[in-house]
């Protein structure tokens, strides 16, 4: 068993990529609080900072517990606003390009299997 406090969690820096930075200057952070033994499966806290930066999803579902952000998906033009209490979820392989309003700390679980 495990309980934290996520707004209080210390995370550990987690660079972004200099392509990955569209503008601003995002800083990432974050902590793995579990891992499958296959490395397939993760679970942890991730924080963002204002900017705006390019990612590559994995699958993903995730809880906003502070912070505000739109994340747009590139491929496909859909858009999601993102703030507290917000629970989304991302396809693997999604192009996305968030833009981070007020820094955003989410709890989330992220699963790396090969699609189809």
């Amino acid at each position: 068993m495990l309980a934290i406090n996520v707004s209080n969690l210390e995370l550990e820096p987690d660079p972004l990529r200099p392509d990955q930075i569209v503008s601003g200057t995002p800083e990432v952070s974050g902590k793995v609080l579990w891992e499958s033994r296959d490395g397939k499966r993760c679970r942890g806290i991730w924080q963002i900072t204002p900017g705006v930066a390019r990612d590559i999803e994995g699958d993903e579902i995730f809880v906003v517990t502070s912070g505000r952000a739109t994340v747009e998906r590139q491929d496909t033009g859909e858009i999601i606003e993102l703030a507290p209490g917000m629970v989304a979820i991302l396809d693997a392989g999604a192009p996305t390009l968030w833009t981070v309003h007020e820094t955003l700390r989410k709890a989330y679980q992220i699963d790396y299997f090969e699609s189809d």
